[in-house]
């Protein structure tokens, strides 16, 4: 049977990563001045849906996670965490 959760129980295998790499941005970045900057590229988030994202307990959508690897200045595939080497 198929589950909906990575391998830890989340809803979501970029969070950590996005809490991450949030937190590194040059100016000090809260939730909600993340939230503000996805926004201004059209995906309306709030300070409560970045918390859910980053600690798992909320589902990504593909049109999400381009648009936050966007903000991020970050490929899909970082925030996902994925090595494609073994592609080539």
């Amino acid at each position: 049977m198929y589950k909906n959760k990575s391998s830890n129980g989340s809803n979501n295998i970029c969070g950590k990563k996005i809490k991450e790499l949030r937190l590194q941005l040059p100016e000090k970045t809260s939730q909600r001045k993340f939230a503000d900057m996805l926004q201004i590229h059209g995906l309306d988030l709030d300070k409560n849906a970045i918390q859910r994202i980053e600690s798992g307990a909320r589902f990504v959508t593909d049109i999400e996670l381009k648009i936050i690897a966007q903000v991020l200045h970050v490929s899909c595939d970082t925030l996902l965490d994925v090595d494609i080497s073994y592609l080539q």
